[in-house]
């Protein structure tokens, strides 16, 4: 089921089971904050899902600049460019 509200982003309403102390720390963190039980489950959950995705993108990042040839390529890009800004401060 879903539901729109004002602002016409739509939201999934379900239910889960968990542990009442870890209730009672997301209650209290949640009133820590001054938003509601949902809100905060809500934004703990994006910021879950934002870090896997920042992590598998500095995974493939990494990936890419292993290759020996893309190593290459950089430190001659990058002599390059401090070559010519060396050259343009020298007026």
């Amino acid at each position: 089921m879903v539901f729109l509200f004002g602002n016409t982003m739509g939201v999934h309403k379900f239910a889960i089971s968990i542990p009442v102390e870890v209730m009672e720390q997301i209650d209290e963190a949640a009133a820590r904050r001054g938003v509601t039980r949902s809100r905060f489950i809500s934004d703990v959950l994006r910021q879950a899902a934002r870090a896997r995705s920042d992590a598998e993108i500095t995974r493939r990042l990494d990936e890419v600049f292993s290759d020996p040839e893309v190593t290459r390529e950089q430190r001659r890009t990058s002599r390059e460019f401090l070559a010519a800004r060396v050259r343009d401060d020298a007026w």
